[in-house]
């Protein structure tokens, strides 16, 4: 080592040092201290806390833009010190819970940022005879989950399909789940929260007003603070439900069998959860076909499923054979594709899937139902493509009866089913990732034709940045923002920058996809 190479890392040594002096003195408590809780790129934990809560390994590459340092907090001190830091050094910060975060706009920025790691404050305060729980942003839905069956058989929560997704953003930007038709959303179960805003302010429901709370619920919370923690209303489960997974060949001449999915996937009774994806599959012979599985959760047991089913979807022919009775907290290991009966509910304290990949995602909503010549166009497009696949969620139910504007998400009434465009891939390189992400925008323009319009809806939860990206300049950033805003929230977006102006009028709450501020 030379001389100049040995002074420059002492000098960086020095200024490292000094920087975690200055959070110390800023943010610590006598009994809470910050300096443990603090990884910067020198630190030899770094680069495992940071990808230790990537579940896209698109983001996992040595070229991804990496946070200045990441901050782990065990105390609502330590967040409101962090807001307090950043805001005089100038310097934007990002907010992690864990989970897919497509986009990676939670630990991703070209700007100089730091992360507010949230998996410390994980908290799960149960109360089965009130009939609640109040759950730190941390967590995971596996791990909330968890907690709730050990108090009770018959009780459950509507959150998200995935046990390894963080609470945080799952909640605050909508939270659908095999429930969602018989009990709303996360969202629409909510009935308090803590957040911490932009001033440091510890606040809650009362303390932050109506409107603030209307805008977590649904809004994302990252555009408008830290959020701590949600309280939330359990429902009431069966002892027993009933899930099934089959599958069949879809082809032209038996499209009857998805157009009847279509048909009953929305009306059909309230207990009833079917979702159907559709892959393209290679064949012995070397052919392409499409697969459709049928996924489905009861919240019954096999007798009456059967007889619903043989009534409202006899194209299907299930049998007796293919449903299962299960607990509901063993449904949820089901649904995250554990084999059935083989393994602990345990295994939902895992806070990373088993299995990562590469990944790409977009949305759409499907107000009409598409015509037999439109799936067979699409078919078509899935075997020259290959990829991605199509999976598609139900609604009705207890959505249609929500009001659009009763929280910031609106695909309620009107809304048959929610399209994911699903693409994973495990081949590295950067040539891959153009292609397979190309492919899954090709399908998507494909599509047009047979989804909703003016505008064209898309999932919060799903963030896609061909939407739209906020580059905080201004009033071109109001306009960019406005414009995948509509997409994720119609009109409910005007309310949504009103309470943000209010709320945050600098903006140090942001992303590329945040909620904009009105233009001065």
């Amino acid at each position: 080592m030379n001389m100049k190479q040995s002074e420059a890392e002492e000098s960086a040594l020095k200024a490292e040092e000094s920087f975690i002096q200055c959070l110390e003195n800023n943010i610590s408590t006598s009994s809470s201290p910050i300096s443990p809780l603090i990884y910067t790129q020198k630190n030899s934990n770094y680069t495992t806390i940071l990808n230790s809560r990537i579940h896209n390994l698109r983001f996992i590459k040595t070229t991804t833009p990496k946070p200045l340092l990441i901050v782990t907090p065990t105390h609502a001190s330590h967040i409101q010190g962090v807001i307090q830091w950043a805001k005089q050094q100038g310097l934007e910060m990002r907010i992690r819970s864990g989970g897919h975060d497509y986009e990676g706009l939670s630990y991703v920025s070209n700007v100089p940022f730091l992360v507010l790691d949230m998996f410390n404050l994980r908290s799960i305060d149960v109360d089965i005879d009130k009939e609640f729980v109040w759950v730190q942003a941390g967590a995971t839905l596996g791990e909330m989950c968890y907690e709730i069956a050990k108090k009770s058989k018959t009780h459950g929560s509507p959150i998200g399909i995935c046990p390894s997704v963080g609470v945080g953003g799952n909640f605050s930007g909508g939270g659908y789940g095999t429930m969602m038709r018989k009990y709303g959303l996360s969202i629409d179960n909510i009935v308090d929260a803590e957040l911490i805003d932009a001033n440091s302010r510890l606040l809650n429901r009362e303390t932050m007003g109506e409107d603030l709370f209307w805008a977590i619920r649904g809004g994302g919370g990252a555009s408008f603070g830290v959020i701590l923690s949600y309280k939330i209303k359990l429902v009431r489960v069966l002892q027993v439900v009933t899930v099934f997974q089959v599958s069949r060949t879809i082809e032209e001449s038996n499209l009857d069998i998805v157009l009847q999915w279509q048909e009953i996937c929305s009306s059909v009774d309230n207990d009833l959860f079917l979702r159907l994806s559709m892959d393209v599959i290679g064949t012995t012979k070397g052919e392409k076909k499409v697969k459709g599985t049928f996924i489905a959760m009861f919240l019954g047991g096999s007798k009456r499923l059967m007889s619903l089913m043989s009534d409202q979807f006899p194209e299907l022919g299930l049998k007796k054979s293919d449903c299962h009775e299960m607990s509901w907290i063993e449904s949820v290991l089901f649904w995250a594709k554990y084999p059935i009966g083989t393994t602990p509910v345990e295994v939902l304290l895992e806070r990373k899937p088993t299995t990562l990949w590469h990944q790409t995602r977009k949305s759409d909503y499907v107000k009409e139902p598409i015509p037999r010549e439109g799936f067979e166009f699409i078919l078509k497009k899935m075997i020259e493509l290959g990829t991605p696949s199509l999976v598609f969620t139900p609604y009705g139910g207890r959505m249609s009866e929500i009001a659009e504007n009763e929280t910031p998400f609106p695909h309620r009434k009107g809304t048959l089913y929610k399209i994911q465009y699903k693409t994973n891939w495990d081949e590295e390189g950067r040539e891959k990732e153009i292609y397979f992400i190309d492919l899954t925008r090709k399908l998507y323009s494909f599509m047009t034709s047979y989804v909703s319009k003016s505008p064209r809806q898309a999932f919060f939860n799903y963030r896609d940045l061909d939407l739209g990206i906020n580059k905080h300049d201004g009033i071109s950033s109001y306009l960019e923002g406005m414009n995948y805003g509509i997409k994720y929230f119609k009109d409910n977006v005007d309310k949504l920058v009103k309470i943000k102006t209010m709320v945050d009028p600098n903006n140090f709450f942001k992303n590329e996809q945040s909620i904009p501020v009105l233009p001065t």
